[in-house]
């Protein structure tokens, strides 16, 4: 008779699992304790000047600006496009589908040079753009069209399959009952969306704060203007300032922690209400 997967010898489970423990150990608990440890190294006093420094706090105010921008715009996306995937059928769903998942195969370096192609002064846009004073290349512009670009399919690639395993049946029964598009939406289709919903906005968020290949691209690297937070860290470490470079660096760790909490305990209440619905 075989023997069931399940059923390992327990020394073999040991040895897996401490396999696991040391890559994980080696490659993400490891470097996450170098960069605080070496933030701090030169005392909290240091640290705390780092991240005072003007530059330190227009690459963060930029960092955020561009999160805050990004993510509704991808947020407002990703449900407009899953709603229109699941709920309907039309001609170029499988190309609009294949075009959401673009991000995922090109490189974020292409798509930055892709947007100066279009917009940088001897790109196709370039010159109507000068005419008209609009700055989008080595501006914000420019930084916050490559976070859309590498940042749009993590709200809808989270709810499109939510929303397909749904159906239709509870809109088309609210619609036969007089509801209206919007009614049938916020009551209806958002209920049964929210936390997968909340778990692509995090996703999204956070790949929107630590962006480096695009957003390095179009931005000129001018400091205390087009710098982000990676930006800002890539300069001071390459200035061998490295208490600022990591003191920053940290930051964007401490944000990457926050992220998994919070990633955790939406995987932990989206389960939960998926298996009471199932029941």
């Amino acid at each position: 008779m075989t023997r069931a997967a399940s059923s390992e010898s327990p020394v073999a489970r040991r040895i897996l699992i401490g396999v696991g423990l040391l890559f994980l150990a080696l490659f993400l608990a490891l470097p996450l304790v170098v960069v605080f440890v070496q933030a701090f190294a030169k005392g909290w006093p240091m640290f705390v000047d780092a991240i005072g420094q003007p530059d330190a706090r227009a690459a963060i105010r930029l960092t955020l600006l561009v999160a805050a921008i990004s993510v509704p715009l991808n947020c407002v996306f990703g449900v407009v496009a899953s709603w229109a995937i699941t709920k309907f059928d039309f001609r170029g769903k499988s190309l609009l589908i294949s075009l959401i998942d673009l991000p995922f195969s090109v490189s974020p370096v292409v798509a930055g040079l892709i947007f100066v192609l279009m917009f940088g002064a001897q790109g196709w846009f370039g010159p109507w753009l000068i005419a008209h004073n609009w700055k989008v290349i080595f501006a914000v512009p420019g930084i916050v069209l490559a976070t859309v670009f590498v940042t749009f399919p993590f709200v809808a690639r989270e709810i499109i399959p939510l929303m397909a395993e749904q159906g239709r049946d509870d809109e088309e029964a609210a619609v036969s009952l007089g509801a209206s598009g919007w009614q049938t939406f916020w009551h209806v289709t958002l209920p049964n969306i929210r936390w997968g919903l909340l778990y692509g906005v995090l996703l999204c968020n956070a790949r929107a704060m630590g962006e480096f290949g695009a957003v390095s691209v179009v931005s000129g690297h001018i400091r205390g203007l087009t710098n982000t937070m990676p930006l800002h860290v890539e300069i001071l470490y390459n200035e061998y300032d490295f208490v600022g470079a990591f003191a920053v660096a940290s930051l964007l760790a401490s944000l990457a922690l926050v992220t998994l909490v919070l990633k955790s305990l939406l995987e932990w209440r989206f389960g939960y209400h998926q298996a009471r619905s199932a029941h």
